[in-house]
């Protein structure tokens, strides 16, 4: 067995990002720790604020936030960060070499019901100058690293640093991220599919009509049955992708006009777009590749299409 080190130092990682990945499964360990302690923990419920998003935030929400934030401003590797839960970036080493982009509690709202959250970090490179804003503002074609943790019945970490996606899962007794799937493939075809089904009244025309012949079956143009699944977080949604294929969207919509998109783009729909894309997989908004776009701020919403090639790209044919 492989030890995280041990598996990224074979592979030939820079040493100091393996560094800062090291820090944040670090983090991982301890949120991981938090979210087993659920009510004994003290962690459930929520605050009495909101984010940036406008979301009202739950307590574990703010004190995974808070736990990464500190971690990573004692990095040394680190210039800033930016967080879902912060309205600016935060800045961290003068002399770092890297930005990291974090959402601390992906899929918060399940907490509560003791169902699956993660955490998901981006890391890009620092260019010169001051830790601003647009110092963040790289497309994800630029990034060094991402992956996420899942803390469910095992704590799992989905890791790329652009050779390949690989698969960790947290060793209890060591604390120890252990290897255990080095070169992860998305089967590109599938029958599988995950959506929100109760905003279906407000897609675009282009996604109404492709989940509608999903839904034919075998009696429609498709020609074979299709199950839906969806677990209202995405690093759950995307593992399972990982795991044994199938299609993840969070399209746009008309639901609310003045947020025709869901996720955000610096740190969920860019690192889920990297992992998978490094599995053999496509992530695209409908109309252009994820990881192209020039962000324009960095709490930014898009539209994600993401999962088993070909089954992507049959849905990209509708909005086209």
């Amino acid at each position: 067995m492989h030890t995280l080190q041990e598996t990224l130092s074979r592979r030939g990682v820079d040493g100091e990002l393996l560094t800062l990945i090291q820090s944040l499964a670090s983090c991982a360990t301890e949120i991981s720790a938090l979210v087993r302690g659920g009510a004994l923990a003290g962690v459930l419920g929520a605050t009495q604020s909101e984010n940036v998003q406008g979301e009202t935030q739950k307590k574990l929400d703010v004190i995974a936030n808070d736990l990464i934030k500190q971690a990573l401003q004692a990095q040394p590797l680190v210039k800033g960060v930016a967080s879902e839960e912060e309205d600016d970036v935060v800045a961290a080493n003068a002399d770092g070499r890297f930005l990291v982009s974090f959402d601390p509690l992906d899929g918060s709202s399940n907490i509560d019901i003791n169902s699956l959250v993660g955490t998901i970090f981006s890391v890009l490179p620092a260019p010169a100058g001051e830790v601003n804003e647009a110092a963040f503002l790289q497309p994800g074609e630029n990034q060094l690293a991402a992956c996420y943790m899942l803390y469910g019945p095992a704590t799992v970490m989905a890791l790329t640093t652009g050779d390949g996606t690989l698969m960790f899962t947290l060793d209890p007794k060591t604390g120890d991220f252990i290897l255990v799937e080095e070169q992860v493939s998305i089967p590109a075809d599938t029958a599988e599919f995950a959506i929100n089904m109760s905003n279906q009244r407000f897609w675009q025309p282009a996604m109404q009509s492709y989940i509608a012949d999903c839904l034919l079956g075998k009696e429609g143009q498709r020609g074979k049955n299709f199950n839906m699944r969806w677990i209202a977080a995405m690093v759950g949604d995307v593992h399972r992708v990982l795991s044994r294929g199938g299609l993840f969207t969070y399209p746009q919509d008309t639901k609310n006009p003045e947020k025709p998109f869901k996720l955000r783009l610096m740190y969920e729909a860019n690192p889920m777009s990297f992992l998978v894309e490094q599995a053999g997989g496509v992530a695209s908004t409908g109309y252009e590749r994820i990881m192209a776009i020039q962000p324009e701020g960095i709490h930014q919403r898009v539209a994600v299409i993401l999962g088993s090639k070909n089954e992507v790209n049959t849905c990209l044919e509708y909005h086209r």
